[in-house]
Parts: structure tokens; C-alpha cells; sequence
């Protein structure tokens, strides 16, 4: 699907590339769940993000199969199959197939059956599949800013100068 030569899979119309110039306008990205998606920045699964104070940001959806040591603020974020994210997640949507230490923070927190949590989540809605694992206390939200992801980024590089 990125390689380097011409798609023509039907499946994604026009996202044809060349040797020379590859495309990076292409068709909706499937997602690790198989459900198509608009717009996705995708952490894969031969990527690693470590690093002191690192905050990933992403208005929109951010898939991640690879590993991410840092927080991460998304519109929505899925932690995919062999995702692994040690951080705190702060997103309006999240859902977790794979594993995840840290803090869940979310409008919507969905914990697939492959799920591995160790962590609080703070939430509005919260839907756990069978044979998820978490290791940690559930409470709702008192207050939406409870769970709002951060976009602005003069305001996160302020908090991390502060620490």
C-alpha cells in the first residue's frame, strides 16, 4: 500500500505514487480495527518515540502501533494491536487495543478485548470488552476540562519550561 511503485488497488483511488515523487495525498487510511479514517497520522509498529517531557500533539485522529514513552493530546487517538504508549493520553475519543501505562483521559474510552491498561481513567462514557485487562480506578469526569486535549502548543511548551 506505500510502496514505492503504482497503486492501482481500487480500494484507494488515486493514491497512486512514483519513484520519483510519492504521494501524500491519499485515499482514507485504514485504521488497525479495519474502520476506514479521514485524516490519520499513524505511529507504526517499527517506530519509537522516548524521550524526557515529550507531548505528541494531533487534532485529528492518531493511530499508534509502534511504542510511545510521552503524553500524548488527540482528537482521537486508537492505541492499536501492538501499540504500547507509557504516558498519559488526553483525547475526546480514545480506543485501546493494545497496551497502555499511563492515565486515560477521554469524553469516550473504549478498551477492546486485547486491551492491557495499568492506569487511572478519567472519562464520560466507558465501554470495556470482555477479556480486557486494567489495573487501576474508573471515575467520571466532574468537569469537561477534565478530559479536554491541549492543542495549543505555546501553552504545553510553557508548562514544560515551568517544570
Amino acid at each position: 500500500m506505500f510502496g514505492r511503485t503504482l497503486n492501482s488497488d481500487p480500494k484507494f483511488p488515486g493514491a497512486q505514487s512514483s519513484p520519483s515523487q510519492p504521494s501524500l495525498d491519499r485515499a482514507p487510511a485504514a485504521s488497525p480495527t479495519g474502520l476506514a479514517t479521514k485524516q490519520a497520522s499513524v505511529i507504526g509498529p517499527d517506530l519509537s518515540i522516548i524521550g524526557q517531557k515529550i507531548t505528541l500533539v494531533c487534532k485529528s485522529t492518531l493511530i499508534v502501533t509502534g511504542e510511545v514513552l510521552g503524553n500524548i493530546n488527540g482528537s482521537d487517538v486508537t492505541v492499536g494491536d501492538t501499540g504500547k504508549v507509557t504516558g498519559t493520553i488526553t483525547a475526546h475519543n480514545i480506543a485501546v487495543h493494545g497496551e497502555v501505562r499511563g492515565a486515560l483521559r477521554a469524553e469516550t474510552v473504549t478498551l477492546h478485548s486485547t486491551a492491557r491498561i495499568d492506569g487511572d481513567i478519567v472519562q464520560k462514557n466507558l465501554v470495556i470488552a470482555e477479556g480486557a485487562q486494567f489495573d487501576g480506578r474508573v471515575r467520571a469526569a466532574k468537569d469537561p476540562s477534565e478530559f479536554q486535549p491541549q492543542f495549543d502548543i505555546a501553552a504545553l511548551s510553557a508548562e514544560a519550561a515551568a517544570e
